[in-house]
């Protein structure tokens, strides 16, 4: 997965505004603690945090 579908889809589920605070702000346990910028700025695949967004959104299977 690109950086650009991450970020389209954090959007689509999020809205553009909401999207962008959520992944500044919220510490996800499966990015080892951080938040998805700050796994994102370490090296962490787009996929592997999108996977780890949809956990902490509880989005459902058919949503991933």
């Amino acid at each position: 997965m690109r950086l650009t579908e991450f970020w389209q889809r954090m959007e689509h589920h999020l809205g553009p505004g909401y999207a962008d605070s959520w992944a500044r702000d919220q510490v996800i346990g499966a990015l080892g603690g951080h938040t998805v910028y700050e796994a994102l700025e370490a090296g962490q695949d787009p996929k592997g945090g999108w996977g780890a967004g949809c956990d902490g959104l509880e989005l459902p299977a058919r949503e991933r």
